[in-house]
């Protein structure tokens, strides 16, 4: 991790550190899962003495903002993962309507995540999505769909911390928590129709361009034109599963050595 802390200007008090540190988190620098640099470290960096820094931290997890592992470490605690609580979840896997609802409420918060970043995205925003891209095709090429679909995940993750709205980053965030603990189990197998893997790529790259471009516009119809395809192959790959399950329920029933033949 990057210095991302800097130095408490006025009065050096733990109240200082923890609303830096807070802003940090608020803000999207500050992952799920990051780790603080230890005291010996961080102590120098906000110019702070380490039992102001150490009673911080306490404050933090105090909070919930913060985790502590027994000679591990301090690290960001899982503040997404309360959004969409365990029953709901199971919910949501288990009923179309609510896979039908995450599609469409994703089409729209998408449109307005890539309308923002187009218009706000910085050198730096512009750099990390380049990175981000940069992965993606060499994923792609390597054929790697399951690291590609992660990627995917990532990409659209990147494009809402763009667009510089708290709220909206968060509120994706906890979307996208639906997608990488797997609710929705038929998303790797649009990756298997033919085609499908370039269309995504080229709607990834869509979006990607119309953002470094400045095309606000162009971002918000590229991401829902991508949103719309994801849903129809969805879809398709569902029915496409299930007729190949059918077929090879009816392959298995008629080539079964113990299938009695038709009297004469």
């Amino acid at each position: 991790m990057g210095e991302i802390f800097s130095r408490i200007e006025h009065s050096r008090t733990a109240d200082e550190v923890v609303q830096q540190i807070e802003s940090l988190i608020l803000e999207g620098v500050l992952r799920v899962g990051d780790r603080l640099p230890g005291e010996r470290e961080l102590a120098p960096q906000f110019e702070v003495s380490r039992p102001i820094l150490r009673d911080a931290l306490k404050a933090l997890e105090a909070r919930g903002l913060l985790v502590s592992r027994h000679g591990g470490g301090t690290f960001v605690a899982d503040v997404i993962g309360q959004v969409f609580s365990k029953p709901v979840m199971d919910l949501v896997a288990t009923h179309p309507k609510a896979a039908a609802d995450y599609m469409e409420y994703r089409r729209e918060i998408e449109a307005i995540a890539a309308e923002y970043a187009a218009r706000r995205a910085t050198a730096d925003d512009r750099a990390m999505l380049g990175q981000i891209v940069r992965r993606m095709q060499a994923a792609h090429q390597g054929g790697d769909f399951e690291e590609e679909a992660a990627i995917d995940v990532e990409f659209h993750s990147a494009i809402g911390e763009c667009a510089h709205n708290i709220i909206l980053l968060h509120t994706l965030r906890s979307c996208y928590r639906l997608l990488s603990d797997g609710v929705f189990h038929n998303r790797l197998l649009v990756y298997n129709l033919p085609g499908a893997r370039d269309r995504l790529l080229e709607q990834h790259l869509a979006i990607h361009k119309a953002v470094t471009e400045g095309d606000p516009q162009g971002a918000r119809s590229a991401a829902m034109a991508h949103i719309d395809f994801v849903t129809q192959a969805m879809t398709e790959a569902e029915r496409t599963g299930d007729w190949q399950r059918v077929s090879r329920l009816r392959l298995r029933q008629r080539t079964a050595p113990s299938r009695l033949e038709p009297d004469n």
